[in-house]
């Protein structure tokens, strides 16, 4: 499983022992275009309690970040209908990185440079815990859901295409 217990602190770590919640950490090997289905395969997790950071842009090229769960995909359109802007798309790498300040596979909704609005799907906060990711490549940590509206201000949505 972890082959360490701790990675050096992140500005995503950072942000979450400044506003007091608590985390354990897990620590996998990065593999390049592995996403979810590999974090869940090297902590023995299901997928669906894995909840990737997306970063994404409106018709305007304001960014927005879409809280995941790692087995589902976003539906743009209902994110768009949901949150009242014309079209929702991914951001390009390069863009995300700048707006957020983490590399792309490593970013996390927690202390990014900028502050941006967060969505949330629904159904991740009806889960127990969840695994995010801590702000570097191989790098999530567990936190209790609730932190994801109480602490960062995030909007529950409806956006998860039909399975």
């Amino acid at each position: 499983m972890a082959k360490q217990a701790h990675v050096s602190e992140t500005p995503a770590t950072q942000w979450l022992r400044r506003h007091g919640i608590a985390f354990t950490e897990h620590v996998y090997e990065y593999v390049e275009h592995g996403g979810t289905a590999e974090s869940s395969r090297a902590l023995g997790v299901p997928e669906h309690e894995i909840v990737k950071t997306l970063v994404m842009e409106d018709e305007t090229g304001k960014a927005l970040i879409v809280l995941m769960h790692g087995d589902r995909k976003v539906s743009t359109k209902n994110l768009a209908r949901q949150t009242g802007r014309k079209r929702i798309e991914p951001s390009a790498p390069e863009v995300a990185q700048r707006h957020t300040g983490y590399q792309v596979g490593g970013t996390s909704p927690f202390g990014t440079r900028k502050t941006l609005p967060v969505f949330v799907e629904r159904s991740v906060l009806a889960l127990p815990r969840i695994l995010i990711n801590g702000g570097r490549r191989g790098y999530l940590v567990g936190i209790d859901p609730a932190v994801l509206t109480a602490a960062l201000g995030a909007t529950a949505v409806d956006c998860a295409l039909p399975e």
